[in-house]
């Protein structure tokens, strides 16, 4: 049946059109749903061996192509699966010790979303030290207000762009900025935080725009921000956590880059996924919400929370830090290409930057001189 071949050939274009070097978002977007795309070879292989007819050579070169696509398809999302191993330790019963733990939920809100209860009983649940949402604006804000006795210290940056953030914490803040890294619209919040025990860690929150039609046309400068990120990170001694709705999957190149380059881990390896995108379409989901984290870190809690009327679901982790984890957590190994991508990417990025700032500034002149 021609169908089948028609989907195994689906299956093998897609699968490696996410290996072109390009940032338009026709491109990157073969990054995103590779777990469908998995699915859907296993059934086209399937398809093709039980098939009631001859076998020929164009055939058997399509079965060829279709099993190098499902091998590097597991070979993509594999490692957030139950048998690779962890990249992050687990904190054993007797480890743990609640001065040293950090808490916090992550929660993309959708802006015209309503459900302003769904969220407050979450955190009223799960109480956790630092609550971070996306997407919120001044009516967010006020709606939130209710959890502001419990959370003394506060970073709202309320905006009606669909890339507002608030950051919410039980615990002490301090040096905190609100960068535009690339854009004057898309705002991340830099911070410190202080634990109980008094260990000091630095927080970034990010949002980057995602490439799409309806967004950014390409993922240069969402993955220009992220590699800025962790640029800046790698050069710091100290604990430092990664949250947020970054736009990207775990399995994408600029992730798996962003890790080599910054030394963070990701909880999730060695587990499960945490597909928290979209959640009102179960065959349709995938991680765009991240929490990374560096090697002093073992992982206390992970879970992804219920649906809450937006498009992502919440997501909740608690880490405790430790010299010990250190001792025994290994970062990912940097090459010298690493760097260059990473170095190019950022470059690239700020040029993008520099181009569009420029076209609004002479845009803006001429409409002076008329």
């Amino acid at each position: 049946m021609i169908w089948i071949e028609i989907l195994a050939v689906v299956v093998v274009w897609l699968s490696f059109w996410s290996l072109i070097p390009r940032d338009e978002w026709w491109f990157r977007g073969a990054d995103f749903p590779r777990l469908q795309i998995l699915v859907l070879g296993f059934c086209a292989f399937v398809l093709l061996l039980i098939w009631d007819s001859p076998w020929d050579i164009w055939r058997e070169i399509l079965l060829v192509a279709l099993i190098a696509a499902l091998a590097y398809q597991l070979k993509m999302v594999l490692p957030y699966t139950f048998i690779w191993k962890n990249q992050v330790k687990k904190v054993r019963e007797g480890q743990l010790d609640p001065k040293k733990q950090i808490s916090i939920l992550v929660s993309n809100v959708l802006t015209p979303n309503k459900k302003y209860d769904a969220l407050i009983s979450h955190i009223k649940t799960y109480q956790p030290d630092i609550v971070l949402t996306l997407e919120t604006d001044e009516v967010w804000q006020k709606e939130l207000s209710v959890i502001e006795p419990d959370y003394p210290y506060r970073v709202p940056v309320p905006l009606d762009n669909l890339y507002g953030m608030h950051l919410y914490s039980r615990l002490e803040l301090s040096d905190t900025e609100v960068k535009f890294i690339l854009s004057d619209e898309i705002p991340s919040i830099h911070t410190t935080v202080t634990l109980d025990s008094g260990n000091k860690v630095q927080l970034y929150c990010l949002h980057p725009k995602p490439p799409s039609p309806t967004e950014a046309k390409d993922s240069t400068l969402r993955d220009a921000e992220l590699l800025i990120v962790g640029d800046q990170i790698k050069d710091l001694d100290e604990s430092c956590i990664v949250m947020g709705d970054l736009n990207d999957v775990a399995w994408s190149r600029t992730t798996r880059l962003f890790q080599r380059i910054s030394g963070l881990l990701d909880p999730r390896v060695g587990r499960h996924y945490v597909n928290t995108f979209h959640a009102d379409y179960p065959l349709l989901r995938w991680s765009l919400d991240h929490v990374f984290h560096s090697t002093d870190f073992a992982l206390v809690e992970m879970k992804r929370l219920p649906h809450m009327g937006s498009d992502h679901f919440p997501i909740y982790v608690v880490l405790q830090t430790g010299r010990i984890f250190e001792k025994i957590q290994q970062e990912l190994e940097q090459t010298d290409a690493d760097e260059e991508k990473a170095q190019a990417a950022i470059q690239q990025g700020i040029e993008k930057t520099e181009k569009e700032e420029k076209i609004v500034t002479d845009e803006i002149a001429q409409d002076y001189k008329s």
